[in-house]
């Protein structure tokens, strides 16, 4: 079935934060106008990720967020409708749709195929579609995104775990892969053990890495070993643990979202180390320069990762039988789950189940 994009508005249901309280509930609104290459998405599920939570809570730095504000940008689903142009999707086909929803297409990342570096990228919710229109993500029963922001979920993978995999599992894979660590023997460590950090575990084991989890506290040592198959476990204030993995490291993925100190963490690089920074944190970090000279480490940062590592992210995964945990909950339950979040007292990600789920109530 095609869409013709001189139709009606269509209306959705999803759940909006109304303002920074963060409080969702639901909320009808008009979807844009579709165009030829245009996919419409009936969700079945959504991830909830930490930049959720800022997001709606308005906890994101120099931008303003808007209001009301439907969030989720790990959106799985089916496809209902196509656009004339669209060649990649049929109608019922199980796909994926991520933080983007547009770029430019003309820059230099866009023409790269590196198009979340885009200056005019447009995300899925909290911003404005070229055609004035705000933007609002997956905690609804439909999107509309254009073909190149949309992709396949492959056959054999069940949708709700492939939920986190579009933010969560290619925001590691996309430094693993840009920095030329992918290669099997390397020794990593991924620092905060959240939804980034299991996936950071799993893909980093599967990729043929001696993984080190680091962090704050004991709590996680036997989930971390025995569940994800780490290697190893550091808590960052063990001082005489940690001295001891002093230079041991070729990279740490830093998925912490809140400020800390870097020093600890440089110490257990190499020569040639990598600090790959994935938490968003509005508060400056500071270290001495020392730390980075004498070792010729690099502090850097990645930020999910483009289509076209999105699609050979969800290979890797479907070719090594890699899945996320995750803990379904229904919409009704979305804000004790965005508190639970908040406190870090979820293995490891959220899903909503929003087909199963009444939106209207």
């Amino acid at each position: 079935m095609e869409m013709d994009s001189l139709e009606t508005e269509r209306t959705t249901i999803g759940w909006a934060a109304r303002d920074p309280s963060g409080v969702l509930s639901p909320y009808t609104y008009t979807l844009r106008n579709t165009g030829p290459e245009d996919v419409l998405i009936k969700v079945t599920y959504c991830g909830i990720c930490h930049t959720d939570l800022h997001q709606i809570k308005n906890e994101v730095g120099k931008s303003q967020s808007y209001y009301p504000m439907v969030p989720g940008h790990e959106v799985v689903g089916e496809v209902v409708e196509v656009g004339s142009d669209v060649s990649k999707f049929r109608v019922g086909d199980c796909v994926g749709a991520g933080l983007l929803v547009q770029c430019c297409g003309i820059c230099r990342p866009c023409k790269s195929e590196m198009e979340q570096y885009c200056n005019k990228k447009i995300w899925s919710y909290n911003d404005v579609y070229t055609d004035g229109k705000p933007t609002q993500g997956g905690f609804a029963q439909s999107m509309i995104v254009h073909q190149k922001f949309v992709v396949k979920i492959p056959d054999g993978m069940t949708p709700e775990q492939a939920a986190p995999l579009l933010c969560a599992g290619v925001t590691v894979y996309s430094p693993l892969n840009h920095f030329g660590l992918k290669k099997s023997g390397l020794r990593g460590g991924i620092l905060g053990l959240g939804g980034v950090g299991h996936m950071g575990v799993k893909i980093a084991k599967a990729m043929g890495h001696h993984v080190t989890v680091i962090s704050s506290s004991d709590r996680k040592r036997e989930e971390a070993i025995d569940h994800l198959g780490a290697d190893d476990y550091l808590v960052s204030s063990d001082s005489t643990r940690m001295q001891e993995a002093a230079d041991s490291l070729d990279y740490i993925i830093d998925t912490v979202p809140v400020f800390h100190p870097l020093e600890p963490y440089l110490s257990l690089l190499k020569l040639d180390g990598k600090l790959i920074l994935m938490g968003s944190i509005t508060t400056p970090l500071q270290f001495v320069s020392p730390m980075v000279m004498l070792g010729r480490k690099t502090i850097t940062g990645s930020f999910i990762g483009s289509m076209k590592e999105t699609e050979e992210m969800l290979e890797f995964c479907s070719e090594k039988g890699l899945t996320s945990m995750i803990e379904m909950v229904k919409m009704d339950y979305v804000n004790t789950a965005l508190e639970r979040l908040e406190k870090n007292d979820v293995r490891y990600r959220f899903v909503i189940d929003v087909a199963g789920s009444k939106l209207d109530q």
